[in-house]
């Protein structure tokens, strides 16, 4: 069995990536959009904190294995196809962007207030001081949030096997549960741990690395 699960690690490794690469580039400015339109903030907007806060909290309620399902028309749309690590790529990216969103809100908050009117008063653009006072401020937290949205991912990933994604779920659910085979459900189990605990040593030795405070 070691080539089938060396396909379905692979295949594992292909949704993160996509997923955590299309929550990146997503859910990082929607997080910093959520907190800079928050009330006191300098692009103070009720209304899209409201409208964007109301589209993320929405999608975070709904439980992943629904909305895999519910996401089938968009993933054909998309993909043309329903089955696979891409196409499930498509479901891990939507419920994994509104995640790291409030992730980055939550690590944006952190930051002392003193030092954003500080950088406002000496004249700062709203760009500048997004770019060279939030992010930086921010970027040990950021980075532990990305290690958070990686490991659900991983989670995630491993649902998505039930509905044919692929990945060591799908193994494990084919292989193991079906076929009543425990040493395909032990071993997908631990390579899922060894795999979350690796993600989890690596984010948190990054960011102490850059952790200059």
């Amino acid at each position: 069995m070691l080539p089938d699960i060396w396909k379905a690690f692979k295949e594992t490794l292909t949704m993160i990536g996509i997923a955590l690469s299309i929550s990146l580039v997503i859910g990082l400015p929607l997080g910093i959009l959520l907190f800079v339109t928050d009330k006191g903030l300098f692009w103070e907007n009720r209304l899209i904190k409201n409208i964007f806060g109301f589209v993320v909290n929405l999608v975070r309620s709904i439980p992943f294995i629904i909305l895999l399902v519910a996401l089938f028309p968009l993933t054909k749309l998309i993909v043309g196809s329903t089955i696979g690590p891409v196409a499930a790529s498509v479901s891990l990216s939507v419920a994994a962007i509104p995640y790291f969103a409030r992730l980055v809100e939550s690590s944006l908050r952190e930051i002392d207030k003193g030092v954003i009117e500080a950088t406002i008063a000496v004249g700062a653009t709203p760009w500048m001081l997004i770019k060279d006072v939030l992010i930086p401020e921010a970027r040990t937290s950021i980075i532990r949030g990305v290690t958070l949205t990686v490991i659900s991912l991983v989670a995630y990933s491993a649902m998505a096997g039930v509905v044919g994604g692929g990945g060591i779920g799908d193994l494990a659910i084919r292989f193991g549960y079906y076929r009543y085979d425990n040493t395909i459900m032990v071993s997908t189990v631990a390579i899922l741990i060894i795999l979350v605990q690796l993600i989890q040593l690596a984010g948190e030795q990054f960011a102490k690395s850059i952790d200059k405070r």
